[in-house]
């Protein structure tokens, strides 16, 4: 089986024998039922295949479409005049590139369609509409618009060259204003990105699209379903089922747990990130492909400059206005990190139409929390490396190398990263350095982490054969911590467990910056 990994050319996957996910039968109802959409997605998410799909679809090349979904709906396979706008491969840091770029598109179509160039007259704006003018007349049909990332140039300079980033848009807005002008040469346009389009504010002059990126109809037309992977990926699966020593049901849930989460409307279908999946079957290894291919540096930006901590952003209901209507905001970077893919909807609230939003799956946890972790507490210890030995002492059931471990990361965190004037402040700093790490850990855990809302930080982590009770304080006892424990009543639904029961108490100094005291209890229960 062949993989199309960074293949987003439709032709070239078909005519070269690469596995092909159907989408064809969301593609034809898509260009039947509507003419002007926006859809985001995360990037690496089959935004730029589902393009060149619909550009192939256009150009009538039913030859490339057989034995596909489409084939058994369409009867007619006109051809029609694309126009294919992408914004990828361009860096946008450097003045005068996006015009550039978009010139070279306006004087080749102009060139295609036998037009004289009126650069002296006309703006891009006013030369594209000429253009789409004069293809519905001399074909007779009206036009195909397909844009690809056309966000890019804004995020490319966003929050690092405002005068640029004003340029862009403004170029953009007149460009785009085209879409109202020549309303009537369209047949379909559909444009992609991260970002949602509605406060970038480089549509106001046209008419507004339909926003699909949350349409339970085509929660599904990018990324992959766990019916398509059964459909499609029985055979790598079996195999790697072997590699790994594990029944076939087994490897599905591995790979459900580190690729799988993605939701896209109230429907709550579960959708895999594309990418991940095809090279963890090309490579035969579960890995972060997703997360590693890049984070991009707009987001990094904007994190830079962000005042709240991811514990007060997860686990949380939202309206819509709060996390698709973007804006750049660096100090509201919640639609930021939805729409890149960070987080995703958990689950729906209808009475009150709110959405739960939480990390995907443990690939994009992971990756995400490590590079959060090693902005926020800028240790000496690398953070990855230490989690995983966090994680085989846990599995050990070696309590007194964990208290080691806590210690000496927790002493390597420079001073001036935990040094807080004001005892709110050292209280939100401590507890968000064991939310930290005690979501890190749980990623690679059998159980999902049981990290209490509300700033507690005390948790539960459950291996196969250990249960660990934590609870931390600051500027306290073990013995208090551990009064708590039972206080509270953490153990209470472990009562009946087999496995060993670990009740922790530890005491993190504001002073020190590191565990201060530590006690261990054991509860073992056997039924």
């Amino acid at each position: 089986m062949k993989y199309p990994i960074g293949i987003q050319s439709f032709e070239k996957i078909i005519e070269d024998g690469f596995v092909y996910v159907d989408k064809t039968a969301l593609i034809y109802k898509l260009t039947h039922e509507g003419n002007i959409y926006f859809l985001s997605r995360p990037r690496r998410f089959g935004k730029s295949l589902l393009v060149s799909t619909l550009e192939n679809y256009y150009l009538g090349r039913k030859e490339l479409f057989r034995g596909l979904d489409i084939e058994k709906l369409e009867t007619e396979w006109n051809t029609y005049p694309v126009f294919h706008v992408d914004f990828n491969g361009s860096d946008f840091t450097q003045e005068g590139v996006l015009e550039k770029r978009l010139n070279g598109y306006i004087t080749d179509w102009e060139t295609a369609y036998c037009l004289k160039s009126e650069t002296e007259f006309l703006d891009l704006g006013g030369r594209f509409i000429k253009i789409l003018e004069t293809a519905h007349r001399q074909t007779g049909r009206r036009a195909v618009v397909l844009v690809d990332e056309y966000d890019k140039p804004i995020l490319d300079v966003l929050d690092l060259d405002p005068a640029l980033e004003d340029r862009h848009r403004n170029i953009l807005k007149a460009f785009y204003s085209v879409f109202k002008g020549a309303d009537s040469h369209l047949q379909f346009v559909l444009l992609t990105g991260v970002t949602k389009f509605s406060q970038v504010s480089v549509f106001s002059g046209f008419n507004q699209p339909d926003d699909i990126s949350m349409d339970a109809r085509y929660e599904t037309l990018c990324g992959i379903t766990q019916q398509e992977i059964e459909r499609y990926f029985t055979e790598p699966i079996t195999s790697m089922a072997q590699n790994y020593h594990c029944t076939v049901e087994e490897m599905k849930q591995m790979l459900k747990k580190q690729y799988d989460g993605y939701h896209f409307s109230e429907k709550m279908t579960d959708v895999y990130t594309p990418f991940s999946l095809l090279n963890a079957f090309n490579k035969q290894s579960i890995r972060d492909y997703w997360f590693s291919s890049g984070t991009p540096t707009y987001l990094i930006r904007l994190l830079a400059h962000f005042n709240e901590n991811m514990n007060e952003l997860t686990g949380k209901y939202y309206g819509l206005e709060e996390f698709i209507d973007y804006k750049a905001d660096t100090e509201r970077p919640l639609p930021m990190i939805y729409q890149s893919g960070y987080l995703t909807i958990k689950d729906y609230d209808r009475e009150f139409n709110t959405f739960l939003l939480d990390f995907p799956n443990n690939e994009v946890k992971s990756g995400f929390l490590t590079m959060v972790a090693g902005a926020y507490l800028q240790p000496k210890e690398e953070t990855a490396g230490w989690i995983r030995k966090l994680v085989i002492t846990l599995r050990k059931g070696e309590t007194d190398t964990l208290r080691k471990l806590f210690t000496s990361f927790l002493s390597s965190i420079p001073y001036t990263m935990r040094r807080k004037d004001d005892e709110p402040e050292r209280e939100r700093y401590f507890q968000y350095t064991f939310y930290l790490i005690m979501r890190l850990v749980s990623v690679y855990t059998v159980y999902a982490e049981k990290v209490q809302s509300q700033g507690r930080v005390d948790c539960v982590v459950e291996t196969p054969q250990f249960v660990y009770i934590f609870e931390f304080k600051l500027d306290g006892t073990a013995e208090d911590a551990l009064k708590q424990i039972e206080e509270k009543g953490y153990a209470t639904e472990y009562q009946t467990d087999k496995r060993k029961i670990f009740k922790i108490g530890a005491a993190f100094s504001s002073q020190t910056g590191t565990i201060c005291d530590w006690k261990t209890e054991t509860q073992e229960e056997e039924n």
